[in-house]
């Protein structure tokens, strides 16, 4: 969600600066613990149909905007896509290796 609003902030704002956030400390609110995963899942699904319908909206130039990271600097979109797709296959990779180390059998 962070990200897609990142994306958001860019493509309307002139390099605005995002605001990081502690993800180890989100990870233990209580709606993480108490919500269902497939709830998760279906968030997860909708949010990625509204950002691709962005992404595939966007012009040449649109991948140039950028948004300042207080910690990272100045991240143009084309290289955030970059980042977030490393991201996602990174977390795939995790919970592939989890389930194979927990016996966990797909469905």
């Amino acid at each position: 969600m962070n990200a897609y609003v990142r994306f958001k902030l860019a493509l309307t704002e002139d390099s605005p600066t995002i605001k990081p956030y502690m993800e180890d400390r989100w990870a233990k609110l209580a709606d993480v613990q108490s919500t269902p995963l497939e709830v998760s899942l279906t968030l997860l699904d909708s949010l990625h149909d509204r950002w691709v319908r962005l992404l595939r909206s966007l012009e040449p130039q649109d991948w140039k905007r950028t948004f300042n990271h207080p910690e990272l600097g100045l991240m143009p979109l084309e290289k955030n896509l970059a980042l977030y797709s490393w991201h996602g296959r990174h977390h795939v990779a995790h919970i592939t290796e989890l389930r194979k180390k927990m016996g966990w059998l797909s469905s």
